[in-house]
């Protein structure tokens, strides 16, 4: 699952002979599957550690990741390297990040790519996200809302002058945008 090398491992240890009994490592992923993903390292005290971590051993310490990290962090590699300034320790995490899709990518890889970098950052603040369906022959993206989206009072106006306007603007080839969610006003809904 995730590789630290021998000097990280032997890292760890003397930063962690320094600290309470008992306290462990965690790893973490931040805004994990946009471009703006950051990977962490941090110490998780016992108390700190939650039902739904899952553990990792290693010879001197267990690394703790939440379930939500866990497949960003599939791959990925701690190592601390040493230069004429010191040492650095780093986390690399291929599958954190979402790479940029390229501009000749299929229609669909570029509309999904830019409701979860540009869209569904906004929609997060109220709790919502929207998802891309499919796109019609007849050159429709059909989308379909969850969380705080989902039966909100002002999802037409997101829709029509939010999300449709920012994709046809994006996407001049296509035609509208269609949402498919049936919408049930809930006490999960943002009002």
């Amino acid at each position: 699952m995730i590789k630290i090398t021998n000097s990280a491992q032997d890292h760890f240890k003397k930063l962690l002979e320094k600290q309470e009994y008992g306290t462990q490592i965690r790893v973490f992923v931040i805004n994990p599957n946009t471009p703006n993903a950051e990977c962490g390292v941090s110490y998780c005290p016992l108390d700190a550690i939650e039902d739904t971590d899952t553990e990792f051993k290693f010879e001197k310490f267990s690394v703790y990741i939440d379930n939500f990290s866990i497949p960003y962090l599939k791959g990925a590699e701690i190592d601390l390297i040493f230069d004429d300034l010191g040492s650095t320790l780093t986390l690399k995490a291929p599958k954190a990040k979402l790479n940029k899709v390229p501009d000749n990518a299929p229609l669909i890889e570029r509309v999904e790519y830019l409701l979860k970098v540009q869209i569904n950052p906004q929609l997060a603040g109220h709790g919502g996200k929207v998802s891309l369906i499919e796109i019609t022959d007849d050159g429709y993206a059909v989308v379909q809302f969850s969380g705080g989206c989902n039966g909100c009072s002002m999802i037409s106006i997101t829709l029509k002058d939010g999300i449709e306007k920012e994709l046809l603007t994006a996407f001049p080839e296509l035609k509208g945008v269609r949402d498919i969610t049936n919408h049930n006003h809930n006490e999960h809904s943002y009002y």
